[in-house]
């Protein structure tokens, strides 16, 4: 029988504790040929603090982790037995059913692109107002005119002696008023 990925919930904000948990008891019963990798999906995101440019990461399934395994009564016992934190496996917990390997390459991808290219931790829409929190136009109020999500950039109307005039921004250099 091959590895399947498959869902695990777990108490949200405890994760990577249950990771580090389940690798150490893997290791420790000598389980390492049925199991895989153990994945948490994150993104690291990038947004403005007190003036400075700060990355951070960020769970895009809070309360869920991905798990490479091969499914039998000892791997489900070595997740299930005395493991804190964990609730069960996504699904039908006695027989769980593994994620297609479309939905698993899909969310691998993203785990990928996440840490590769850090995304914007705020999202803008056209339309909406806005204040500059960085730069030379730093507390200026405008509308968004125009929204640019692979540069991560926006276009913002301020309002500079009366003219409303277009200013392009970072995502990170503009907040929602």
């Amino acid at each position: 029988m091959a590895r399947q990925w498959y869902i695990l919930q777990v108490h949200s904000g405890f994760e990577d504790k249950v990771k580090a948990t389940l690798e150490e008891r893997i290791k420790k019963e000598g389980l390492e040929e049925l199991f895989g990798e153990i994945l948490v999906p994150t993104e690291q995101v990038v947004e403005m603090i007190k003036g400075s440019r700060k990355t951070s990461s960020r769970r895009f399934f809070p309360g869920y982790m991905l798990v490479s395994m091969e499914l039998n009564d000892q791997t489900w016992h070595t997740i299930h037995q005395n493991m804190p934190r964990v609730v069960g496996f996504v699904g039908d917990d006695r027989n769980p059913v593994p994620l297609s390997d479309e939905d698993a390459a899909k969310i691998i991808g993203r785990i990928q692109d996440g840490s590769d290219r850090p995304r914007p931790k705020v999202i803008f829409d056209v339309g909406e107002n806005v204040r500059v929190i960085d730069g030379p136009f730093a507390n200026f109020q405008g509308v968004v005119d125009e929204v640019f999500p692979e540069k991560g950039r926006v276009r913002v109307m301020v309002s500079i002696f009366g003219r409303e005039t277009p200013v392009e921004l970072e995502f990170v250099q503009v907040t929602n008023t």
